[in-house]
C-alpha cells in the first residue's frame, strides 16, 4: 500500500513539474527563427525592416547555431561586402546608399544586444558604418558628447539651416533600437524646420549608464544641454521615446512638465509590465519578438545578471509605484496596439487616465507592439503619418500661442 502510494505522488509531482515547464513560452530555435526572419524580411517587418531581403537569405545561410557570435558572423560577412564597396564608390550618392545598407546590417548582426564578443564588435562596425553615412548628409549631423557622472552621453544632433532658433525633438531608442533607428525615422523632420537629438536609451548603445529608477537622469543632462544651444528653441522641445524609450518619454513628460512642450510614448510599459508575472508569463520566450527578449532586458539592467534579478529590480521600475502617476503632465501621444504581447495594454489605459492634462491615444486595435502591422502599419507608416504629423501640429499651435 505505501509503494503504491509512493508511486502516485511521484506521478503527480511529474505532471505537476511537467505542467510548470509547458507553460513558460519555448524560445524559438534557430531554423524557426531563420524562418521567421526571411518572412518578416520579405514584408518590411520589425526587425528586418530596410533590409534587402536578398541580403537576409544571404546572411541566414551563413548562420548555422544559434550561438551570438555565429549570428553576428553571418550579418557582419554580408555587411563588410557593402563597406568595400562604399570605399570605391562613384559618388556621394551611392556612397550613402552603401553605407547604410552596412549599416542596417551590421545593426542586425548586434541584435537584440551586443552581449557576446561578437556582438560588439559587430556593433562597434555598426557606429563606424553610420558614422561614414553620416558624413553624406546635408544638413550636417553632429556627434555631440555631452560630459556626464565621469563618462559621455553620446548623440546625434542636426538641425535644419534656419536664422532662428528651431523646434526640436528629443528622441529616444527603446531596448533594441539604437539612437541610429531613431535618427533614421527623424530625418524627414529637417524639411520641416525642425532638428533633432537621437540618444540611446539607458543600457543600449552608448549610453553611459544602464536601466534604474532614476536612470532619467541622464535626460536631464541631455536637456541642460540643449537649452544651451543658441540655434535651439528652449520652449519648443518634444521627447519622443520608442518602446522602452517610450518608459522614458512618458517619465519626462511627468518629471521635466516644466522644460518640455509634449511627450510621444510608443507602446510605453507603464505599471503591469514590470510585475513578476508579467515576466514569467509575457516576457519569457515572447514571439512577437524575434528572439531572446528576456536576456536582453537582462543586459540593460543595472545589477542584473538573470531572470531572477529582473524578478527583484522591475517592481520598483512601476511609475505607479513611483507616485508619479497623479502628478501634472505635458500633452502627451501615446500610441500601441491592441495585440501587443510585449507591454499589456493595461498600461496604456492606466497612462490615458491618469495625470491632469488629456492626452491622445492613437490605438490600432489589429496592432502588435507599437501598433505596428506585418503588412500596412509598419513602423515607417506609423511614424510618418501619425506621430511627426502630431508633432508637427503641436509645434505650430505652440507657435500661434507664442506671445
Amino acid at each position: 500500500m505505501q509503494s503504491l502510494s509512493k508511486k502516485i505522488w511521484i506521478f503527480i509531482f511529474f505532471i505537476i513539474t511537467q505542467t510548470n515547464v509547458f507553460s513558460q513560452p519555448m524560445e524559438r530555435t534557430i531554423e524557426e527563427i531563420k524562418a521567421e526572419a526571411q518572412f518578416r524580411a520579405e514584408r518590411g517587418a520589425y526587425p528586418m525592416g530596410g533590409l534587402d531581403p536578398q541580403d537576409v537569405s544571404q546572411a541566414l545561410l551563413l548562420i548555422k547555431t544559434r550561438d551570438r557570435d555565429d549570428w553576428a558572423n553571418g550579418w557582419s560577412l554580408v555587411a563588410q561586402k557593402y563597406m568595400s564597396q562604399a570605399i570605391g564608390a562613384k559618388n556621394v550618392e551611392e556612397a550613402a546608399s552603401l553605407y547604410k545598407r552596412a549599416w542596417r546590417l551590421f545593426y542586425m548582426a548586434q541584435w537584440p544586444v551586443p552581449n557576446s564578443l561578437g556582438k560588439q564588435n559587430a556593433y562597434d562596425n555598426a557606429l563606424k558604418s553610420y558614422a561614414s553615412y553620416a558624413q553624406t548628409l546635408s544638413p550636417a549631423l553632429n556627434v555631440v558628447k555631452i560630459p556626464f557622472e565621469g563618462k559621455f552621453i553620446t548623440g546625434y544632433l542636426r538641425l535644419p539651416q534656419s536664422s532662428t532658433p528651431v523646434p526640436l525633438i528629443l528622441a529616444i531608442s527603446g531596448l533594441d533600437s539604437r539612437k541610429e533607428t531613431v535618427a533614421d525615422s527623424y530625418n524627414q523632420v529637417i524639411s520641416k524646420g525642425v532638428g533633432y537629438f537621437a540618444v540611446d536609451g539607458p543600457g543600449t548603445g552608448q549610453a553611459p549608464i544602464k536601466v534604474s529608477a532614476n536612470a532619467e537622469r541622464m535626460f536631464t543632462a541631455v536637456l541642460d544641454y540643449l537649452q544651451k544651444i543658441p540655434q535651439v528653441d528652449p520652449n519648443r522641445i518634444i521627447v519622443s521615446g520608442v518602446s522602452f524609450g517610450g518608459y522614458w518619454s512618458a517619465k519626462l513628460g511627468i518629471v521635466e512638465k516644466s522644460r518640455l512642450l509634449g511627450s510621444v510614448s510608443q507602446s510605453p510599459p507603464i505599471d503591469e509590465f514590470f510585475s513578476v508575472k508579467f515576466l514569467q508569463e509575457k516576457t519569457l520566450g515572447n514571439k512577437e519578438y524575434l528572439f531572446d527578449l528576456a536576456p536582453a532586458f537582462v543586459n540593460v539592467f543595472e545589477g542584473a545578471d538573470s531572470v531572477e534579478d529582473l524578478k527583484r529590480i522591475m517592481p520598483g521600475m512601476s511609475l505607479k509605484a513611483q507616485g508619479l502617476l497623479g502628478k501634472q503632465t505635458v500633452p502627451m501621444l501615446v500610441v500601441g496596439g491592441g495585440l501587443d504581447t510585449q507591454v499589456p495594454v493595461s498600461d496604456i489605459e492606466l497612462l490615458m487616465r491618469s495625470g491632469d492634462m488629456p492626452k491622445e491615444l492613437w490605438l490600432n486595435p489589429r496592432g502588435g507592439h507599437l501598433g505596428r502591422e506585418i503588412k500596412g502599419w509598419t513602423d515607417p507608416v506609423i511614424f510618418s503619418k501619425i506621430i511627426i504629423p502630431w508633432e508637427l501640429r503641436l509645434l505650430e499651435d505652440s507657435k500661434k500661442s507664442a506671445p
